[in-house]
């Protein structure tokens, strides 16, 4: 049993000594491997991988990370685009294979990580991102030759806590900011395709995740590489930040889970949007719950021109449908589309109703009844023209008493109940300098029928010209015709003693209505009538 601890104390300092040498080896590696001279190595080998020049401030090398650190990382510009650097970090980590290292002084770079990077992305007004040069040359090799650019296959390239500034040439808008930058991809390669996965803030709280599959890199435009990926985005606030003015009236808090896929052609889009506080047009208001609105779109990269293939805004069982064409030019996103409303229930609609600015009488609402719409959507995203048909059908408009709102047709009666519309339809051209409508035809039944046309001014003030046809069928109409008729009959025996007078009724009556949608003002010009 002595002899077996002898033994076991022998191999403890055996063992002791080892650690001893090891570590002190550990210590004097760095003493005796000097960095610097790998500068030259490592900045040709991203300079040429990149297509950029690359360099670095000092260079230092760590045995137990097996790396070799690089302090004030500098990519630079394509010069087309800028002057200030594509790409700037306080730390560049450059993973390295030891022994190779060590005892050939070969680099051959297993990882790359970029800390807290400052990166530069600017997009030109002909569509060219000053990333599209990246790692690529000016043109295609043919595929009997071999690609000019060189490849750098990395097992892991991340960039940690990172910032993106996306800006324009020229600049239509100010930069959009993305921060807390997470970026993995493995088995990183020029000529294959890989695992990646990022993450960022957006402005005003957002979060941004995108995960998925890219490449191989494009060697004649690094923006054209093709990936497929799933993008999720919470609490997203285009207005808050920056990418909607804020004096556009738009509002809107969205949650977005999507597909997004790319050939290096044309690139693809489906997912489900769920838009809270939605608000759509100046004069609006914020939708109580939220609108969930699916979509499917692609576009064709080279060309900037793309299709809407349906975009579907839900509310309650149903849902309206936009379809059409979208165009980018360097001043705005120009819009060609068409919303389909067909015979759809209103008291679903109702919500939607002051999203997009329409306001019913205070205190009121619709029961019942459909709504029919086919409207062009033309223009600027930021300035769009809406022009097309409305039509209501068969709804009652309760807490609305339009027999006693007439102004000088007093007594006209009472619509108990509310207003019964039959038919309420127009043409409306509206854009952001006002809104027409023309053409417009309404059959109340517990009235009469009306037609004319009107505007909407930005502010909210209507300017609305009707004549009405008062029905005789029902005791509100035949009162009020019957009181038009005896002052006409009795100034037209006053002008015209030896002539009897037509009924005024039959000729309608001009009404005339102002004020806002929520509190109309409504009178009938019976002075007008009888000249």
């Amino acid at each position: 049993m002595e002899e077996w601890n002898r033994m076991d104390k022998r191999w403890l300092f055996i063992g002791a000594v080892v650690v001893g040498v090891f570590l002190f080896v550990l210590l004097l590696v760095p003493f005796f491997v000097n960095a610097e001279t790998f500068r030259p190595t490592i900045e040709n080998q991203l300079s040429s991988a990149l297509g950029r020049n690359v360099t670095f401030g000092k260079l230092s090398f760590s045995f137990m990370q097996s790396s070799l650190i690089a302090d004030d990382i500098v990519i630079s510009e394509d010069p087309a685009f800028s002057n200030v650097p594509f790409v700037q970090a306080k730390k560049l980590e450059v993973g390295i294979e030891i022994m190779p290292f060590l005892f050939h002084h070969q680099v051959r770079i297993t990882k790359l990580t970029i800390d807290s990077p400052s990166i530069q992305l600017i997009e030109h007004a002909n569509g060219s991102w000053n990333y599209s040069s990246l790692g690529g040359s000016s043109a295609q090799a043919s595929p009997s030759q071999p690609t000019s650019a060189p490849d750098l296959p990395v097992g892991e390239l991340k960039i940690v806590n990172g910032g993106a500034q996306v800006s324009s040439i020229p600049a239509t808008a100010r930069p959009f900011e993305y921060s807390g930058i997470n970026l993995t991809l493995k088995q990183f390669s020029f000529f294959k395709s890989f695992p990646f996965e990022l993450s960022a803030k957006l402005p005003a709280g957002g979060t941004l995740k995108l995960t998925g599959d890219a490449g191989p890199i494009s060697q004649k435009n690094t923006s054209l590489t093709p990936f497929r990926a799933t993008l999720q985005l919470r609490d997203f606030n285009p207005v808050a930040a920056g990418v909607i003015e804020q004096d556009k009236g738009i509002t809107m808090d969205n949650d977005v889970d999507a597909e997004i896929k790319s050939d290096g052609v044309s690139a693809t889009s489906t997912g489900k949007i769920k838009a809270s506080r939605l608000q759509l047009a100046a004069k609006g208001s914020p939708a109580q719950r939220p609108i969930d609105i699916d979509y499917s779109v692609s576009q064709n990269l080279a060309s900037r021109e793309g299709t809407v293939s349906d975009l579907a805004i839900h509310t309650g069982s149903v849902a309206v449908h936009v379809a059409g064409t979208f165009k980018f030019t360097p001043e705005a996103l120009i819009l060609n589309l068409l919303l389909s409303a067909p015979a759809l229930p209103l008291e679903q609609l109702e919500q939607l109703l002051p999203v997009v600015g329409i306001r019913l009488p205070s205190g009121s609402s619709l029961q019942g009844g459909t709504l029919t719409a086919s409207i062009a959507m033309t223009g600027p995203a930021t300035a769009i023209t809406m022009a097309g048909p409305i039509e209501i059908d068969n709804t009652r408009l309760a807490g609305f008493d339009l027999g006693s709102k007439i102004q000088g047709l007093n007594p006209l009666g009472s619509s108990v109940g509310g207003t019964e519309i039959r038919i309420l339809k127009a043409s409306v051209n509206s854009s952001p300098q006002s809104t027409r409508l023309t053409d417009i035809y309404g059959d109340l039944p517990q009235i009469g029928t009306a037609n004319g046309d009107g505007t909407v001014a930005p502010s909210g003030e209507l300017d609305f010209h009707l004549t009405a046809k008062l029905n005789n069928s029902n005791a509100v109409g035949a009162v009020a015709n019957s009181a038009v008729n005896a002052v006409g009959g009795l100034v037209g025996s006053f002008l015209h003693p030896n002539k009897k007078a037509a009924a005024l009724s039959d000729r309608g009556i001009p009404l005339t209505i102002t004020g806002s949608a929520e509190n109309p003002s409504i009178r009938a010009n019976i002075g007008a009538l009888l000249r």
